[in-house]
């Protein structure tokens, strides 16, 4: 899916660039009143028109394969797969992430105070009482 993804972005840079390129060499519509004057256009390598015509096409190709690779990255960056239903049907529900913020104390290293008891380190609610410890109540 990855390649999939990098392959359309490269064609979407490609289309991006030769749309750019292709606008920049067309002539504009005053550029028509030279060649009736007698510019030299008729001896080009597409005749008079026919650069025209040529540029015009395969800027609109190059729109074409933009638009339909912006299509595609849209989709494929909005498909999220769904989960397996698995071999009954039923699909299987995710399982519960423990958050260490709401773990019991007990589950928590105890780090007692210097002069607490043994009795206070070993008992999560005495060792809280001590001054010090970072245990939540």
């Amino acid at each position: 899916m990855l390649y999939l993804k990098t392959l359309i972005i490269v064609v979407q840079l490609l289309s991006a660039l030769g749309v750019i390129g292709l606008v920049l060499l067309q002539h504009g519509k005053g550029a028509d009143m030279g060649a009736a004057f007698g510019s030299g256009a008729s001896g080009s390598l597409f005749g008079a028109s026919g650069s025209a015509n040529f540029l015009s096409r395969t800027t609109a190709v190059l729109a074409t394969v933009f638009f339909c690779s912006t299509l595609a990255l849209t989709y494929l960056g909005s498909y999220h797969a769904k989960p397996s239903a698995g071999v009954l049907g039923a699909s299987v529900p995710a399982p519960a992430q423990v958050n260490s913020a709401s773990a019991p104390a007990a589950s928590a290293p105890v780090a007692s105070a210097p002069g607490a008891t043994a009795a206070a380190a070993a008992s999560p609610a005495a060792a809280a009482s001590q001054p010090g410890n970072d245990v939540p109540k």
